[in-house]
C-alpha cells in the first residue's frame, strides 16, 4: 500500500510547476510527495508552500521549503490531500484527522484541488464506511445535534472523544466534532446543503463540487480521475 501511495505522489510531483503557490494536507502520502519534490532540487527551492497541516509544516519546515500561513495569503496555485473515501463524482470525504476546516478553505483557495492516494480509496457511491465529521461551536452542540436528526436521521451522531486525553477533542478553533454516520450514505449534495444551513455548524468534511482531479494508484498503474 506504501508503494502506491508513493507512485501516486510522485505523479503528482509532475504537475508542479516553479515559482508556484502549493498547499498540502495531512497523512503519508502527502509526506511522499514532500519528499518527491525535495528530490527535485530546482522545483522545491522555487515554490513557495502552506499547509492545513501541523504535522505537515513541520515537515516542510525541516526539508528547507519556504511556509506561508493561511491568513496571509487569498489565493494558491494547487492543493494536494488525502481523503477517506471519494466517489466516481469526485465528492470526497476527509474524515479522519479532525483538521477539514482548514482543508476546505485551502481548497477553496487553490486553482485546481488534487486527490492523490491509492485505488481503495475510489468507490463508485460514497457507502457509509466512514463518518461525516461536523465541526460545531460549543454554545450549538445540543441544538446541532438535534437538526441533523430532523434534517438527515444519522444512524449514530457522536461527540468525538480524545484517546489521549480525557474529554472530547477540541479542534484548533475551539470547536466540538461530531461523528455522524448512516448504513446507506445520503445523497452528497443533499447533506451538504442541509448541513450547511444549520446555524453553529462551521464547517463539515463532505467535500463536494471542490475536487477537481485525482490521482490513484493500483496494481495497473497511475489512474487520473477529471
Amino acid at each position: 500500500m506504501s508503494d502506491l501511495k508513493q507512485q501516486a505522489a510522485l505523479a503528482a510531483v509532475k504537475l508542479i510547476k516553479e515559482n508556484s503557490v502549493v498547499g498540502f494536507g495531512a497523512g503519508s502520502t502527502i509526506a511522499y510527495l514532500v519528499q518527491g519534490i525535495k528530490d527535485v532540487p530546482a522545483l522545491a527551492g522555487s515554490i513557495t508552500t502552506v499547509t492545513s497541516s501541523f504535522n505537515t509544516k513541520m515537515l516542510l519546515q525541516q526539508s528547507g521549503f519556504v511556509v506561508k500561513e493561511m491568513g496571509d495569503l487569498g489565493e494558491i496555485d494547487l492543493y494536494f490531500d488525502g481523503c477517506d473515501q471519494f466517489d466516481s463524482r469526485l465528492n470526497a470525504l476527509k474524515s479522519g484527522g479532525g483538521i477539514h476546516t482548514r482543508e476546505k478553505i485551502l481548497a477553496s483557495m487553490a486553482h485546481e484541488f488534487i486527490l492523490i492516494g491509492d485505488e481503495s480509496k475510489s468507490v463508485e457511491k460514497l457507502d457509509g464506511k466512514y463518518p461525516l465529521v461536523v465541526e460545531v461551536i460549543p454554545d450549538a452542540l445540543a441544538f446541532v445535534m438535534n437538526r441533523l436528526q430532523q434534517l438527515l436521521h444519522p444512524s449514530e451522531c457522536r461527540i468525538r472523544l480524545s484517546d489521549r486525553k480525557d474529554g472530547a477533542v477540541i479542534t484548533e478553533n475551539g470547536n466540538f466534532l461530531l461523528d455522524c454516520r448512516w448504513t446507506v450514505f445520503p445523497e452528497p449534495a443533499l447533506v451538504n446543503e442541509k448541513v450547511n444551513g444549520i446555524p453553529g455548524v462551521l464547517e463539515h468534511s463532505l467535500f463536494v463540487n471542490i475536487v477537481r482531479l485525482a490521482i490513484i494508484a493500483g496494481p495497473g498503474g497511475i489512474k487520473i480521475i477529471r
